[in-house]
């Protein structure tokens, strides 16, 4: 058989229901982690006092959630939105290493 869509690249595709399910666990769990890998490393790597680092890298984790959120229900496929989220997390903790004291050395 062949794809209606030349995105269709995975067995969710085709199953609408199971698409947004499965959309939508990605969005709440993948999300929540890597905004909370991005929340510990700008709470890092920002260059602020502590506190202030801490508040800032909270206020931008919500932002890194909703663009999360978005990126999961805007890409062509379930592939693809993993995949993008599986590149931001790795970003993020490859930054909270390399900032940390004594992460990379």
């Amino acid at each position: 058989m062949k794809p209606d869509t030349p995105y269709s690249t995975c067995f969710a595709d085709h199953r609408p229901s199971l698409n947004i399910t499965l959309r939508s666990v990605m969005a709440v769990f993948g999300g929540y982690g890597v905004a909370a890998l991005a929340a510990a490393a700008f709470a890092v790597g920002l260059p602020l006092p502590r506190t202030d680092a801490v508040m800032a890298a909270i206020m931008l984790a919500f932002l890194v959630y909703t663009v999360a959120v978005i990126w999961v229900f805007a890409a062509a496929t379930l592939l693809r939105s993993a995949a993008g989220l599986a590149i931001g997390a790795g970003a993020f903790a490859a930054w909270q290493w390399l900032a940390a004291p004594g992460g990379a050395a």
